[in-house]
């Protein structure tokens, strides 16, 4: 069967951050990431910092998504989705790491919170009295209807990949989400899932770069709220979080001044401390992809 992969994606940019890379290093030969405080991805209609913009690729029909064996959903913001330049998300590389059996239908978007993914254009600028962003009319984003449809969305068998938590810290509305809400909805994503009998799992966030000398350190929030989800519904948890700057350690790529755009650094990350080059892109995916095995999660039996 063919592979096709859905694309939902938009460009974003992010503040850089400070952390000292050998401009002729490759990506296998840089030092380890220096304490920064983490920082969000910026909304999708910003430009992304001093990288041209692209189309996302032609998306598969219905009918042939319907008539896949197996498809794995993807959920997420710009760290997870589908371009061709920078910012790639890990998710443009994951199809490529499965047999023919599996098709990604990659819906994730840049700039997105769980919270505006999930209800696009009705997540209101002004916050109630528990602090939250009100959301009116509370109707669903047109893609996760999508993904909800009976009749062509997602049905039993297949997986679905939930990755936020990054745009989720903004403190202003519409992305703004607190940490009680954000194991909320990640609960009602698995739980609509789970009444179909796709089986869906849960990754923390995926790390920036961020250097405590020569160290690459955490810097991601909403880590206890996204294993909390996972005892409540019994959703697999992948630590994307830890394992990334796991990965960016045995990479050796801190310490960093705050070049983003040379040696190691430039090769794995776009020119800021958060997005992907296709490198970095890669390896982010076949990490999640390892993690599917060492979990013993279903999913990795369709692995090449």
């Amino acid at each position: 069967m063919r592979k096709l992969i859905l694309t939902v994606a938009m460009a974003i940019t992010v503040p850089l951050l400070t952390a000292t890379v050998p401009a002729n290093a490759s990506i296998d030969q840089v030092a380890a990431p220096a304490s920064v405080a983490p920082t969000s991805a910026a909304p999708a209609s910003t430009a992304a910092a001093s990288k041209p913009d692209c189309a996302a690729a032609r998306p598969p029909s219905a009918s042939a998504i319907a008539a896949a064996t197996v498809r794995v959903w993807m959920a997420g913001d710009s760290t997870m989705a589908d371009r061709s330049t920078c910012p790639i998300g890990w998710g443009n590389k994951f199809d490529a790491l499965f047999n023919d059996d599996i098709v990604v239908v990659n819906k994730a978007v840049g700039g997105r919170s769980i919270q505006t993914w999930l209800y696009e254009g009705n997540v209101t600028g002004t916050k109630n009295s528990a602090g939250e962003c009100i959301v009116s009319p509370k109707t669903y984003s047109q893609r996760w209807l999508d993904m909800l449809n009976t009749s062509t969305g997602m049905k039993a068998g297949d997986y679905l990949v939930i990755q936020f938590g990054i745009n989720d810290g903004d403190p202003n509305c519409p992305r703004h989400v607190g940490p009680s809400l954000y194991q909320s909805l990640l609960t009602t994503m698995v739980n609509a899932a789970k009444s179909r009998g796709v089986r869906p799992m849960i990754l923390t966030p995926v790390a920036a770069i961020r250097c405590s000398g020569s160290t690459a350190v955490g810097n991601r929030g909403f880590l206890s709220q996204t294993f909390a989800a996972g005892s409540a519904t019994g959703a697999a948890v992948i630590d994307l979080h830890k394992l990334s700057y796991t990965l960016y350690n045995s990479l050796r790529l801190c310490p960093n001044d705050g070049n983003y755009s040379a040696g190691a650094v430039g090769a794995f990350f776009c020119n800021d401390h958060t997005h992907f080059e296709a490198a970095g892109a890669d390896r982010i995916a076949r990490v999640v992809a390892q993690a599917l095995r060492d979990q013993n999660i279903t999913l990795a039996s369709y692995l090449r």
